[in-house]
């Protein structure tokens, strides 16, 4: 219940809106009631009243029971038959169920409006906090989860705490208030045969606990499973042009196919249990139902300690109870599989971000010195990828990394914005710890292009100002222009306003990479990452990427990651990392002369 009690803080003004819902609630079912416990009486009142003389009861003295209610409505009511005759006393019964049927079906309504009230607050807030926090998480994070079982925690996962809200929030709220008025008005009627319902419903209780138990954890495994089918078709048809390269289309089936079958097992077995429930909850009260027929009726027969017509209220009265005590059990059965998906979506939630501001962190205004990695070391889950990196990258300068792949290039880069943090040393810029600063400030003094272009489905303007409010045309068309993308931009179907696609895919990847270059531009940042911009570019879209690049690093701090190292000949110093360590350094020219590790990349790219 803590976790359902947890869900429902989702909704604005919880505690208010329980109120007007439990009060609308009360209301419609008190009206209801009036229907079948009233009606019967007062027809039953007229019809008497038609062959034997009526006379008028006094009214009772006041006290606070349901019997001075009852007698002094009887009072009023034998009055309209005395006063007025049958007729009108009969036309005074029609209307007063009509009134009853609309008051209960109108707080009825009011009822479920406050429902769906909470239930989209509810469903919009749960989404919106669990973005909140997934982007706030570190780069790490997005590389060891499956991106799938994300997706699937964001969509499934609230969708099944959505319906179970919606099935559970008026059983579990709603039906023990019903049900524990109907046990007060039983104990009043018979203390000893209320005693023993008592002692026999703990035993369908037990029963009941025990498919919930085994439901809650076939709904985590099937929430889970969900979410790895999800993820093979994210794969699937992200990845469809090398599956039809490789001939591997039966292979992608087979790996569906084994994680559907798997959760059609789940499924199954789920189903099973939840079916379960409500007919076996229905079983057992019939069982009680029995017993206490038995039970009360030898109390009738024996010793006369209970009235017959006593005895036939209560089993009326109780009868009413098996509606509510089935759907609260259909409420928890439902509320446990929400309750499944709520803990997945709270393991998301109540991760705390590795890389977080500092209480009263600084805002970085200005970059004007330099970024200095000082005895800096990284380790990815203990496994060592930098060692003792000791560099000073002076403002306006170049500086190239070079080294077989996984060397721990752009582990080092990745450090800058603090996508990660150093795990020994510190890396600062101006001559303060990157962690003093205020994350998004530092982040605003940067710019990143990549060998990936991630571009969205929008249109050209809008992944150019990308992340940037109330950008002007022109600036944008400037920083295509730098970006060497203003003349493919203006022969697009609509220009700047055309369509790119999902990932861009209506675009070449010199026109993506290009985009991004522009991007970057867009935002004119001190400080740019490049990580291996060019190197899957063919020689046409390399020449005109490297020429934007070349316009957009003019005055710039820049750290080139490069697999071209054409490209980087003239940068101001050459970094060359092997295993995580600084082993060469320097121009290139002298870097040749050395004829060290740098030389024979040299070499065997010229090959």
């Amino acid at each position: 219940m803590k976790i359902f009690f947890r869900v429902l803080n989702y909704a604005p003004n919880f505690r208010s809106q329980i109120v007007f819902f439990f009060g609308y609630a009360i209301l419609g079912i008190i009206f209801g009631a009036f229907n079948i416990v009233l009606a019967m009486p007062l027809l039953s009142v007229l019809f008497k009243a038609k062959n034997q003389a009526v006379e008028i009861p006094p009214i009772p003295d006041f006290s606070v029971s349901v019997d001075y209610l009852v007698q002094t409505f009887n009072h009023y009511f034998v009055a309209i038959i005395v006063e007025q005759g049958a007729l009108n006393a009969l036309l005074f019964v029609c209307v007063l169920i009509m009134l009853c049927v609309l008051l209960a079906n109108t707080f009825r309504y009011l009822e479920r409006i406050m429902a769906t009230k909470i239930r989209v607050d509810l469903v919009k807030n749960m989404r919106m906090d669990i973005f909140r926090n997934i982007s706030l998480l570190h780069i790490g994070f997005f590389n060891s989860e499956r991106k799938g079982d994300l997706i699937s925690r964001f969509t499934n996962d609230v969708q099944e705490v959505e319906t179970a809200i919606m099935n559970s929030l008026k059983a579990v709220l709603k039906e023990p208030i019903t049900i524990i008025v109907y046990f007060v008005v039983l104990f009043i009627m018979s203390p000893k045969l209320m005693l023993f319902t008592l002692l026999v419903l703990p035993v369908t209780g037990g029963v009941l606990a025990e498919i919930i138990k085994r439901l809650k954890r076939q709904a985590k495994l099937s929430q889970e499973s969900l979410g790895r089918i999800v993820n093979i078709l994210d794969e699937t048809f992200s990845g469809m042009r090398v599956i039809k390269a490789f001939n591997a289309r039966n292979f992608v089936i087979r790996k569906l196919e084994d994680e559907s079958m798997h959760y059609r097992k789940v499924s199954k077995s789920m189903a099973y249990k939840n079916e379960m429930a409500s007919p076996v909850s229905e079983i057992l009260g019939v069982i009680i139902i029995v017993g206490i027929i038995f039970f009360g009726g030898s109390l009738v027969l024996k010793d006369g300690s209970l009235e017959p017509e006593v005895f036939l209220t209560f089993l009326a009265v109780f009868a009413m109870i098996i509606q509510p005590a089935k759907n609260f059990s259909n409420g928890i059965t439902s509320l446990q599989r929400g309750t499944a998906s709520a803990e997945r979506i709270f393991s998301v939630v109540d991760l705390e971000p590795e890389i977080k501001n500092k209480l009263n962190a600084t805002k970085l205004q200005e970059f004007s010195d330099a970024i200095e990695f000082r005895n800096v070391g990284f380790a990815y889950d203990k496994e060592l990828v930098l060692k003792n990196i000791n560099l000073r990258i002076e403002k306006g300068k170049t500086i190239a990394l070079v080294g077989p792949s996984g060397g721990g290039k752009s582990t080092l880069a990745d450090l800058i914005p603090r996508f990660y943090d150093p795990t020994s040393g510190e890396v600062l810029l101006d001559g303060i710890a990157l962690p003093d600063y205020d994350i998004e400030s530092l982040r605003r003094q940067i710019g990143v292009v990549t060998q990936e272009s991630i571009l969205f489905n929008d249109t050209i303007f809008n992944n150019i100002a990308f992340g940037m409010d109330d950008v002007k045309e022109e600036d944008v068309m400037h920083a295509a222009k730098v970006a060497n993308a203003h003349e493919f931009i203006i022969q697009a179907e609509n220009g700047y306003q055309t369509m790119i696609g999902e990932r861009g895919s209506k675009l070449s990847g010199g026109q993506r990479q290009r985009l991004s270059i522009a991007r970057a531009v867009l935002k004119n940042p001190p400080i740019l990452i490049l990580d291996e911009a060019t190197s899957a570019l063919d020689s046409e879209s390399e020449r005109l990427v490297q020429d934007a690049l070349t316009n957009l690093m003019k005055h710039r701090t820049s750290i080139v990651i490069a697999h071209r190292l054409s490209t980087i000949q003239h940068a101001h110093e050459i970094i060359v990392i092997q295993d995580g360590q600084i082993i060469e350094r320097g121009k290139h020219d002298d870097l040749i002369r050395e004829n060290g590790l740098y030389t024979k990349l040299i070499e065997i790219q010229k090959v």
